[in-house]
């Protein structure tokens, strides 16, 4: 008789689903599943998947969570939370790519979908300053000041003098709020 803790059957399913059916294939509660089967093995991951994405309302709360927050749930170690960590990380640096390759203000939708999300489901404040060059594209992307669940400290002469500095043609200053997500904001040095 299989023993009842080897998911490898249902995983393997899950794993063709995927390759087969590419990223639609799977529902947010299976990828989960089994982005946390690979750093839990030999365990049914189904039910943290599913307790982890109702804790976080949702796969972006989810991947956007900080570790301290992934940590604190039931049934995650370092290992689950640096896997949830790193899917975040790779999902940004996708987003980022495209932002980075062309123009900032002919790609704007690319640019707004990078930042909802990397700042939409924080708990806290942030304030960022993208830094452009003359051809508006992106020179940097920096994170000036994390605050509370309602301000975020932002001092002028920093940005200035970063800009300055980075010899900055245009700054995007961007900032969310918890309670309606981010806004965006152009601004030419």
């Amino acid at each position: 008789m299989p023993d009842p803790a080897d998911n490898s059957g249902h995983r393997a399913r899950l794993r063709r689903r995927l390759f087969e059916g590419g990223p639609d294939a799977l529902l947010d509660h299976e990828l989960v599943e089994y982005l946390l089967a690979l750093a839990i093995p030999r365990q049914d991951t189904k039910p943290l998947a599913k307790a982890l994405l109702h804790e976080f309302g949702g796969i972006a709360g989810l991947l956007t969570a900080d570790a301290e927050a992934l940590a604190r749930v039931k049934g995650m170690g370092e290992t689950s939370v640096a896997a949830l960590k790193t899917a975040h990380a790779a999902a940004l640096r996708l987003l980022r790519a495209e932002v980075a390759e062309r123009p900032v203000l002919a790609n704007w939708q690319a640019l707004l979908d990078y930042l909802r999300a990397d700042m939409a489901h924080h708990a806290i404040e942030r304030f960022r300053v993208l830094h452009l060059n003359s051809k508006n594209m992106l020179i940097r992307d920096e994170l000036m000041s994390e605050g509370t669940i309602d301000e975020a400290a932002v001092y002028v002469r920093e940005v200035i003098a970063r800009a300055l500095e980075l010899k900055s043609a245009a700054l995007i200053l961007v900032h969310n709020h918890p309670s309606t997500r981010f806004s965006a904001t152009l601004r030419h040095a």
